[in-house]
């Protein structure tokens, strides 16, 4: 073999490297465009609600379950994630079935029940309706001191875009006028995600706390509200105070309100549910 013919091998073998290294570099950033690999860009925005549903009491009609009503308030906002509150299961009150289960079937979501105490023969507690499987699902304990009724923070994982979940938590603090068990609740579900560190976690329930309360001073210090000019939620006729809340904590994503609101429904419930849309952008 001559010298030329030498060069020119080593030539053509230096081109099919370098060919072969552009050629890798293309299809991973095709996988990375089509969600193949972990390092996926992320632009989606859902429509978070928490709702207090008084076990599906209207306040207005004594002793009637409706059912209907709540669902008909969730179906015209088109939520893709749901925080149910006062929720009822198998209850002297409220009759047989499972609220969240049936409330979920009826919106096509799938749901997660979490039991805070034991209830007129059956249960109560809150609940996680979503369009998107819940791929993991907690019941948490929060601390409880005195006679007052145990709380839980449920929470799920969710996978709301392709490669991309988050965090997913829904809680009902205890209502007494003291706020000792609201904060001892408050700073253990600042606790629980301060664990979670690979994912976005939004925060949904009804925290009864009014923002000037040492409660949302928790809160705020440790998330973001959903709002800024926050409107009243409770009582639903006439709503004076701002006792419900959606807050998030960005773990890996730029999170972007487009749309904080409180639904105007002064019926179904004897609270009106929040609502937000939540955008995700890496």
């Amino acid at each position: 073999m001559t010298k030329s013919t030498g060069s020119t091998i080593l030539s053509i073998t230096l081109i099919l490297v370098l060919l072969a290294g552009c050629n890798s570099e293309k299809k991973e950033h095709d996988k990375i465009a089509y969600g193949e690999l972990p390092y996926t860009t992320v632009n989606t925005t859902i429509r978070a609600i928490s709702y207090n549903i008084h076990h599906c009491n209207p306040p207005s009609l004594k002793d009637t379950i409706d059912l209907d009503a709540i669902v008909k308030t969730i179906e015209a906002q088109k939520a893709d994630i749901v925080a149910l509150q006062e929720v009822d299961v198998n209850t002297a009150r409220s009759g047989k079935g499972n609220q969240a289960e049936m409330i979920a079937k009826k919106l096509n979501m799938h749901y997660f029940f979490a039991k805070a105490i034991d209830f007129g023969g059956g249960a109560y507690g809150v609940a996680i309706l979503s369009k998107f499987p819940l791929l993991e699902t907690t019941i948490h304990k929060l601390p409880t001191k005195g006679n007052e009724e145990d709380r839980v923070l449920a929470t799920a994982k969710i996978e709301i875009a392709p490669g991309t979940h988050i965090l997913f938590g829904n809680t009902h603090l205890n209502s007494s006028k003291s706020s000792e068990n609201r904060v001892l609740q408050m700073k253990e579900i600042v606790n629980i995600t301060n664990e979670v560190k690979d994912m976005d976690i939004i925060i949904a329930g009804d925290f009864n706390a009014v923002p000037e309360s040492d409660v949302i001073k928790i809160a705020e210090a440790n998330f973001t509200n959903t709002c800024i000019d926050c409107k009243p939620t409770f009582p639903a006729t006439k709503p004076t105070r701002i006792i419900d809340y959606l807050v998030y904590k960005a773990n890996n994503t730029n999170i972007t309100i487009k749309r904080a609101d409180v639904i105007e429904d002064s019926t179904s419930s004897d609270h009106r549910p929040v609502l937000a849309d939540i955008n995700f952008s890496k």
